[in-house]
């Protein structure tokens, strides 16, 4: 396809940059997409670059002639993808022994190891015991295993490496890391110096220069292309419920039959407590409009058939749901889903998913408890701020041993091996959306009125939104049912 382009090109006296043929080519058609840019630039140009396709994406340049715009059609099941090594469903393999956290931690080193290292202004490492050893500036990367405060405002951050040697790690109150989050298990890497040795004692610590986080690269970015279909999401939908918002959720099965097929809204995700459940707090048996776990699943099926059909939709559980507690879990069973139409696909949490080339990461987010009582900062009234974390230590739950309980797998399923496109997390029943470093994060409201519970503790949900991310533009739409 590529000569059929560049002729297309030559003919009209064109040139094209290497980045503005690369999306040309990523299109479903690419002459006649090419032909459409074409049309809508300045004649005069000789040459198109990547910033004259994403100005006629995003609809900025002025249109000399009408032209026909390539619309493929709804795209289904071959646009849907679980990128493969991403589930644990059918792949949990831990007993909870010795050796499963042993390797489950190795992993997780492993995997944040490599992003660390891969930092240009980082380069190789050595181990501590090496580093401990030398009089010059030394790069290690270590498991964070306590953060402590000093009397002046340093802190001081115990690390050990794969090797199990650790040492003390200085963070001084005048280096900039000083303002950075730290929290138990978490995978960094240090640029500094080692202490001061003192006669006939090993040195054990290290004075922090500069600490390097895995983090999302700083030039990473959303780069526009001509996908015209968009993905929406419905978190914590909470079935069975006594405050279960059906005429809200009638409004927007409503908008949908009306309007998703013009705006190609394809897919919908789900991302964890899509029903209540039973005995997940004391005395919620009262709040149940539903009593019976698998007759809440059974009016789940109900809800989702009134979707349309052209949309496929993705069903994850939270920790809500008939499913194992401890993260990463598998997908629900068929035993509760049996109910459930063709076009739902079943997937653990979290999850990475490949749609139509876009890459979502989509997880319920119980661990935004322990991040938010293990760091003072963070509150549920601002989730995105706990999303970002997540990203600058590319990993979802790094704190091991508080109330989101965590799987010792082979793998860390929750460390971010890949930097998604959208990144997507539910559970405090709140709504926004904000962008880091070209990702879109996105907290995905719920369909649940405020419980007796959350009125005990003066919280406030912001139900009834859905998010629209459209996969061309990335324009985020917060489409709000209660009004």
């Amino acid at each position: 396809m590529r000569p059929e382009v560049l002729s297309a090109a030559a003919r009209r006296d064109v040139f094209l940059s290497p980045d503005a043929l690369e999306i040309v080519l990523s299109s479903s058609d690419p002459v006649p997409f090419l032909n459409n840019v074409l049309d809508a630039v300045s004649k005069s140009s000789a040459f198109l670059t990547r910033a004259d396709i994403e100005a006629f994406l995003s609809g900025d340049k002025a249109m000399s002639q009408s032209f026909k715009t390539v619309r493929p059609p709804n795209k289904r099941l071959g646009d849907l993808k679980i990128v493969p090594d991403s589930d644990i469903t059918g792949n949990s393999t831990c007993e909870g022994t010795l050796d499963d956290f042993v390797r489950y931690f190795q992993s997780r080193y492993s995997i944040l190891k490599k992003i660390i290292e891969r930092h240009r202004d980082f380069g190789s490492t050595m181990s501590i015991e090496r580093a401990l050893g030398m009089d010059r500036e030394v790069r290690i990367i270590g498991m964070v295993g306590d953060v402590k405060d000093t009397k002046n405002g340093h802190k001081i951050l115990t690390v050990e490496d794969d090797q199990g040697t650790g040492c003390k790690v200085l963070v001084l109150n005048t280096t900039p890391a000083i303002n950075d989050v730290y929290v138990n298990d978490q995978v960094i890497g240090i640029i500094g110096r080692p202490g001061n040795k003192e006669p006939g004692r090993k040195r054990e610590m290290i004075i922090a220069d500069q600490i390097v986080w895995p983090d999302v690269p700083s030039n990473n970015s959303w780069t526009a292309n001509d996908n015209v279909s968009s993905v929406a999401f419905l978190s914590d939908v909470h079935i069975g419920s006594c405050t279960f918002l059906e005429k809200t959720w009638e409004k927007m099965i409503r908008w949908l039959k009306q309007n998703s097929e013009e705006k190609e809204l394809n897919y919908i995700v789900l991302p964890g407590d899509v029903v209540d459940g039973i005995g997940i707090f004391p005395g919620q048996e009262q709040e149940l409009s539903i009593t019976g776990i698998y007759k809440q699943y059974e009016a789940l099926g109900e809800h989702l058939k009134e979707i349309p059909d052209h949309i496929k939709v993705v069903v994850q559980p939270g920790n809500h749901d008939a499913c194992r507690l401890a993260e990463p879990q598998p997908a629900l069973s068929s035993v509760f889903t049996g109910s459930f139409d063709s076009n739902v696909l079943l997937a653990g949490n979290p999850v990475y998913l490949n749609i139509e080339g876009r890459t979502v990461l989509t997880y319920h987010g119980r661990s935004i408890d322990d991040w938010i009582s293990g760091v003072q900062k963070l509150t549920y009234e601002n989730p995105l701020d706990v999303m970002k974390e997540m990203l600058v230590m590319r990993h979802l739950s790094p704190i091991y041993g508080q109330r989101n309980a965590l799987a010792p797998e082979k793998k860390d399923y929750l460390a971010m091996g890949t930097v998604p496109d959208i990144f997507v997390t539910g559970h405090v029943h709140g709504a926004g959306y904000s962008e880091y470093r070209g990702v879109k994060m996105i907290n995905a409201s719920t369909w649940q009125d405020q419980t007796e519970y959350q009125k005990m503790h003066n919280f406030n949900p912001d139900p009834g939104i859905m998010p629209i991310v459209h996969l061309g533009t990335g324009k985020v739409d917060m489409h709000d049912f209660r009004k």
